[in-house]
């Protein structure tokens, strides 16, 4: 498997549109209107503001997975767009104060089939690599995947308590 740092959008616009089971999570969550395949808003943002922020996961010729992250702070999400008080005090207790120089993983997808074959860790051990590489302070992730949760734990990220309020998304953090 590798891992591609900036991809061609229009061949990832087709990938994507092709992932049925991600836009019925998508549609169960209400974050999209129903039959709606396109790339979100807020995730085509984040590409353009700079191509490196998506990263497929390639297993020959075919696409397996991707991830959509971009820089944040614990004050701030992007510049200009501010995070609530219980997020922002989160984010300060697992990084053990401000922090602006982290990144955070907006969007990690595996195909459905396959899931469950280590594919997961070997996305982690890159990223942890590629931020470590960067300069980050750390990475956030937050997600309401069961298989995710359990993940984040095993390689020893730091959880919040409880999941945030009115979303459920657990938070998980990995100081670098």
């Amino acid at each position: 498997m590798e891992f591609i740092v900036g991809y061609d959008l229009e061949l990832f616009k087709k990938y994507y549109e092709s992932l049925h089971d991600l836009h019925q999570f998508y549609e169960s969550k209400g974050l999209v209107e129903p039959s709606s395949k396109e790339l979100g808003k807020s995730e085509l943002d984040h590409i353009k503001r700079n191509p490196a922020h998506l990263i497929v996961w390639r297993q020959g010729h075919n696409i397996v997975g991707h991830t959509i992250w971009h820089e944040t702070s614990n004050e701030e999400m992007i510049p200009g767009d501010s995070r609530d008080e219980e997020d922002r005090r989160v984010l300060r207790q697992l990084f053990g104060g401000e922090k602006d120089n982290l990144v955070e993983l907006h969007e990690v997808w595996l195909r459905t089939e396959k899931r469950g074959k280590g594919y997961g860790n070997r996305f982690f051990d890159f990223f942890e690599g590629f931020t470590a590489e960067r300069g980050f302070d750390g990475i956030v992730y937050y997600t309401d995947d069961l298989s995710a949760t359990a993940l984040c734990r095993k390689r020893g990220y730091r959880e919040a308590p409880k999941p945030l309020e009115g979303e459920g998304w657990y938070v998980f953090a990995l100081p670098i």
